[in-house]
């Protein structure tokens, strides 16, 4: 794909600035770019590489691009144009409609129009595929799950029974939706009691969920994942969870059964939530954090202890463990001096 710089300015509403005739190949780093190759700066830590760099086109903000002498793509956010730039010159390629003869397909299953169905892909009876899915190889589809229009499966992805899938939602690698949620009771001879999960998984819109991500089926009702909820690598959800739409959520983050996760959160890597829990709209909570309360306002949460150098950290983690001992002395100290300048104000 070639683009001029006027043509990429207007198919992503942004502002030339310089050569507008600049003929533009590929998108690169600010320090591997050549000639004929587009670049950006959103981050301001990079900017000294603006001297250096060998790009024909770098996508700046406004403030940026007074100093830059080069030529330049002016946007109000210079990664979302970048993130638009790299899929004008990488659309997507989709395969045409076909069905591998080592697939095995229920003959009460349905499949819509133009769908490719790779090898060893199994599908049984009662489910429903609608136009333009694609399922890549060794996947599984479980009885009566339905997945929506332009939908694409990776490679070896799980779907069990009753699993509902929406319209332009990518899953990839590994991923296993609707395996049981993790519930039983403790009996009297204290072994474990397995309580049956019969609900399922429903999917949204335009949803995307990383490779070895698990979705629990629910124990009754139904886990949620909302319209345009991103989902990164091994991210495990836990039944009858009910994640908000546009939600975003990196890896190894961990939430437990009957949480609800609200609107446009924020869920940092490593990130636990403890069960029924409720997190309120437009929440960010930074990585590594354990979330054991309900979170009921919106705002930038954290826990946890950040990384510094050893010897300090070990005496700070010998001085947390005399903590309580510390604030209960601290309150007989508070305590004595109250004692007296109340004598003393007698």
């Amino acid at each position: 794909m070639e683009f001029t710089l006027s043509r990429l300015a207007e198919l992503t509403q942004t502002e030339p600035k310089g050569d507008k005739q600049t003929m533009l190949r590929n998108v690169a780093t600010l320090k591997d770019a050549m000639a004929g190759d587009i670049s950006f700066v959103s981050n301001p830590k990079y900017k000294r590489q603006l001297e250096t760099t060998k790009a024909s086109v770098v996508i700046l903000s406004a403030q940026l691009a007074e100093n830059y002498d080069g030529n330049a793509l002016i946007a109000k956010d210079p990664y979302l144009t970048f993130a638009k730039v790299v899929r004008l010159f990488n659309p997507p390629k989709k395969p045409a409609a076909s069905i591998h003869p080592s697939a095995v397909i229920d003959k009460l299953a349905v499949l819509g129009k133009s769908v490719n169905i790779a090898a060893n892909v199994v599908i049984e009876k009662g489910v429903n595929i609608k136009d333009g899915v694609q399922i890549g190889a060794g996947s599984y589809i479980g009885e009566n799950s339905n997945i929506d229009q332009d939908t694409l499966l990776y490679a070896n992805v799980t779907l069990y029974s009753d699993s509902q899938v929406g319209k332009n939602t990518i899953i990839h690698s590994g991923v296993v939706i609707g395996a049981d949620g993790f519930g039983f009771v403790l009996q009297e001879d204290k072994s474990w009691y397995k309580i049956l999960q019969v609900g399922n998984v429903v999917i949204g819109d335009d949803v995307e969920i990383g490779a070895n991500t698990t979705i629990d089926r629910a124990a009754l009702g139904s886990t949620n994942i909302a319209n345009g909820v991103k989902i990164d690598n091994q991210v495990i959800i836990g039944h009858n969870v009910k994640i908000d739409e546009n939600t975003i959520m990196p890896g190894g983050s961990l939430v437990a059964g009957s949480t609800n996760i609200g609107k446009r959160c924020q869920i940092g890597g490593g990130v636990a939530i403890a069960g029924h829990l409720e997190i309120a709209d437009d929440v960010m909570i930074t990585g590594r954090s354990m979330v054991t309360n309900s979170l009921k306002t919106a705002g930038v949460y954290s826990s946890g202890i950040t990384t510094e150098e050893n010897t300090k950290w070990r005496r700070n983690a010998a001085r947390f463990r005399s903590l309580d001992k510390m604030a209960k002395q601290l309150n007989q100290l508070e305590k004595k001096l109250q004692d007296k300048e109340n004598t003393d104000g007698e």
